[in-house]
């Protein structure tokens, strides 16, 4: 927001352009220093920041997601308190540093610099950029919007409201059309398009569209239940560009999932936080281990490791012994969710931390828009706005495509689909529908405690019970709390909130 590269972005860019500067030619330019760029490439800056949003959603913010909607329990430092809802705003790294610090700035100067003769960049830098907007009003409600990223010429920027970050407002540009603006952007000619920089697709522009249109549809999700209208609007505006979807990303293989590596330093934020550097503060959570169990899904050990050794498993299938702790427990309670050993614990499994294609231990992509949400966002649509789409086989399709996902062969998930004929159709009123997708939707995104975190907020589903021994609301937090330096900064700008507080476009 104050226009202040991080220190990955920084460095990054430093890197490339200290090679450039080495040649003969720039020898006597003693005064032209190697280390303060004034022009970054649009080669540097796209990985940066594709790479910082995959980050962003991996690290804190998804952690944290994850543990309020019971993917995961905290057993021990920050992931114990805040599974008990103690949350203190100590948000500085991502609100400062990941999000307004690169992922936004970087984006914004990407656009700034390519707009007029490579709007390929552009227009991929609008969609990222929107993506990451989202990302920070849905997790803090009111934010710098319309007036941020402005430098040195608005230190102070004003709160935009939520509804009018969605909407649009006078001088305020909507979400939807932000990504508009860039799906126009990738259809134009352009001097420069990328290729290996870009990380995800390698330079696919067809693939960024369907990002685009995937963007439309997962913003007309968020705000459906606020403004149906709408929400409906938008969905009929993607299903128009083709069935059932199809402009939005309708593979596997176009899901914008951010890629990491195995080096150290490399690796994926879950496999940093969880392996390399704190082992012991977060396991599975009871709750959704009952959950999979229960449907005998195959998932379960795709997602999370087992745990032979224990005497006293959460769980006990035919995929083998599942440990989990209970969300919120203080530790004084029975064997069943006291501290297991180390050895004794299920932890995230190959599909959270593993490339994979070659299974490289901490390369897992972090999972950002995926085809299964498509499905599922189309199945409740369809429920709920009456938008074109047959409910129950797009609902039998985000099922398919999620265990796909996992790595799940044809044979096995149609074995499941056989055995469980209850589980994988829909059945029952318009609101038990409703549930079945929103409980499916919530056991496929386990990886994005993101997304899950904005559905449970914007429809209760699934029903889920608050956690042990909560200490600040008697319930399941509603928002974030705003970092101690925008607090301090921005003081008679930023909007007094507790994390009880609902955000605009959650359910009431």
């Amino acid at each position: 927001m104050k226009n202040l590269y991080s220190f990955r972005y920084s460095a990054l860019a430093t890197a490339a352009l200290a090679v450039a500067s080495c040649s003969p030619n720039n020898f006597l330019d003693v005064n032209a220093s190697p280390n303060s760029p004034t022009v970054v490439p649009p080669s540097v800056q796209l990985p940066a920041i594709t790479v910082g949003t995959g980050f962003v959603v991996g690290n804190t913010l998804g952690r944290d997601g994850d543990l309020f909607t019971q993917h995961y329990a905290g057993i021990a430092n920050q992931p114990a308190t805040e599974d008990r809802y103690v949350i203190n705003g100590n948000y500085d790294n991502e609100w400062q540093g990941d999000l307004y610090g690169n992922n936004l700035i970087g984006a914004q100067t990407l656009i700034t610099s390519t707009q007029a003769t490579s709007p390929a960049y552009s227009g991929i830098a609008k969609l990222i950029k929107a993506y990451n907007f989202a990302l920070t009003t849905d997790m803090w409600g009111d934010i710098p919007y319309s007036q941020a990223l402005q430098g040195l010429a608005n230190l102070h920027p004003v709160f935009d409201k939520q509804q009018d970050i969605y909407e649009g407002a006078t001088g305020i540009q909507s979400l939807f059309d932000l990504v508009r603006d860039g799906l126009a952007d990738l259809d134009k000619t352009s001097a420069l398009t990328p290729g290996a920089d870009d990380v995800v697709y390698g330079g696919n522009l067809a693939k960024w569209r369907k990002v685009g249109n995937m963007l439309l549809l997962k913003f007309a999700n968020t705000v459906s239940s606020k403004d149906p209208a709408l929400a409906t609007k938008v969905i009929n505006e993607v299903l128009a560009k083709g069935v059932g979807g199809s402009a939005a990303i309708n593979a596997n293989g176009d899901d914008f999932a951010v890629p990491f590596g195995p080096a150290v330093g490399n690796t994926n934020p879950f496999y940093s936080y969880n392996v390399t550097n704190r082992p012991d503060d977060q396991m599975a959570s009871t709750r959704f281990l009952d959950s999979l169990a229960a449907y005998k899904d195959p998932r379960l050990p795709k997602y999370f490791t087992t745990t032979p050794g224990n005497p006293t498993p959460t769980e006990t299938t035919s995929f083998g012994k599942f440990t989990g702790f209970e969300n919120g427990n203080n530790i004084v309670a029975p064997a069943r969710n006291a501290d297991p050993a180390k050895t004794s614990r299920s932890v995230y499994g190959a599909y959270v931390l593993n490339d994979p294609k070659s299974g490289a231990a901490g390369a897992g992509p972090i999972r950002l828009l995926t085809n299964f949400q498509r499905a599922f966002i189309l199945a409740e649509s369809a429920i709920r706005l009456k938008t074109a789409g047959d409910a129950d086989a797009l609902y039998k399709e985000g099922i398919r495509r999620s265990m796909e996902e996992t790595g799940l062969t044809t044979a096995e998930i149609d074995a499941y689909f056989t055995a469980n004929p209850a589980i994988v159709g829909l059945h029952g009123t318009d609101d038990q529908k409703v549930d079945q997708i929103l409980r499916q939707k919530w056991m496929a995104w386990l990886g994005n405690g993101y997304e899950s975190f904005n559905d449970y907020r914007r429809t209760g589903r699934p029903r889920l019970q608050p956690a042990l021994n909560v200490v600040v609301t008697p319930n399941i937090p509603q928002r974030l709390l705003y970092p101690p330096s925008e607090v301090s900064g921005n003081r008679d700008n930023v909007p007094t909130t507790v994390i009880s507080d609902p955000v605009w476009w959650a359910s009431k």
